[in-house]
């Protein structure tokens, strides 16, 4: 291995090298680092026999204790499927002084525009009344209004406020709407500089118009939302969940759909790929989306280019200036499991 330029090893999967760096932006590391890509190797010998002249490591593979105490050289572990996953011993990545990143911050705008639209859409019918004209049943003026609502100066309720609620909040200034935040893990005066509302999770729930669940999978918020919170939501309310699925007990969800209570927009689902007969399908009052919020091509281009700037600030000695990075009080907490 180079003993002039650190060694970088690039093992992202489920990600591909060529999906997250640009050809461009691939030379550049090539200049400052020596990569070695790893990304099309099973094989865990190949990993382990670079572990001791790691630098830093693009991806999350499994980094148990023993297998860190190979790597005394490493100085990052750079995630860059975008959840930090409990296949990592965190305890000791802080304790040797190991940066963890994450590219959350890369998906944020691309989610919080799409959750938008999600509500858009739910606001107007614009789907579903796409879907009539194509069958010949549409409707004209008034008569395909008739559930109609605006976002502007609506009650908006946000269930989590990190990268994706603080993203989506900016999105909402030209709506003028009033928002509330349930966000444990934030101090009150926190959201209140963010110009926000801080609330109970019921307050979220039975005061808003649109909901937009944004939280993270804890052991703590696993069903966050089930048959009881559910219930809270007004008549007619529009509910978006673009996060984690698990935070929402989605037969309970389905159900009160079904029943007509409130209109649902889904981009994250408990088994993916959705399964043929899965009942979601054929319900009118669901917007359907397959994970796409966040998987944009703008948005993989830039989680390569904070890898490099963030491996260049830290070989240099500084802190790394781009990607999240993970608090040592939490990232053991998340229960995200990898995207397809």
């Amino acid at each position: 291995m180079s003993e002039s330029k650190p060694v970088v090893v690039l093992k992202p999967a489920p990600q591909r090298v060529d999906r997250v760096f640009s050809p461009a932006v691939l030379d550049e590391l090539a200049e400052r680092f020596t990569p070695v890509d790893l990304s099309g190797d099973e094989d865990d010998e190949a990993f382990d026999a670079v572990l001791p002249d790691a630098f830093a490591i693009v991806g999350q593979p499994d980094l148990p204790r023993a297998r860190l105490d190979r790597a005394p050289r490493l100085r990052a572990l750079l995630n860059v499927e975008g959840n930090f996953f409990p296949n990592v011993d965190y305890a000791a990545c802080f304790d040797r002084g190991v940066h963890v990143l994450g590219c959350g911050p890369a998906y944020a705008q691309a989610v919080a525009e799409y959750s938008l639209g999600l509500a858009l859409d739910l606001a107007r019918g614009i789907s579903r009344e796409d879907r009539a004209f194509r069958a010949g049943r549409e409707r004209y003026v008034a008569d395909g209004n008739h559930d109609a609502v605006l976002l502007r100066h609506a009650d908006v309720g946000l269930v989590g406020f990190g990268n994706l609620g603080r993203a989506l909040h900016r999105l909402l200034a030209p709506f003028a709407t009033t928002t509330r935040v349930h966000d444990p893990w934030l101090p009150p005066n926190a959201l209140r500089e963010h110009g926000v509302v801080p609330a109970s999770l019921a307050e979220v729930l039975s005061r808003s118009r649109f909901v937009f669940v944004l939280a993270t999978v804890t052991d703590e918020s696993r069903h966050l939302l089930g048959p009881a919170e559910l219930d809270l939501l007004p008549e007619g309310a529009r509910l978006v969940l673009v996060s984690r699925a698990p935070v929402v007990d989605f037969p309970a969800l389905l159900e009160r759909v079904a029943a007509g209570r409130f209109l649902a927009a889904i981009d994250v689902w408990p088994e993916e790929p959705v399964a043929p007969g899965d009942p979601a399908r054929d319900l009118e009052g669901l917007v359907l989306s397959a994970h796409r919020a966040g998987g944009v091509p703008a948005a993989f281009r830039e989680i390569g280019e904070m890898v490099l700037d963030d491996l260049t600030q830290i070989a240099r000695g500084l802190p790394p200036a781009r990607m999240q990075v993970a608090a040592r009080e939490l990232v053991g907490r998340y229960r995200n499991r990898p995207v397809i």
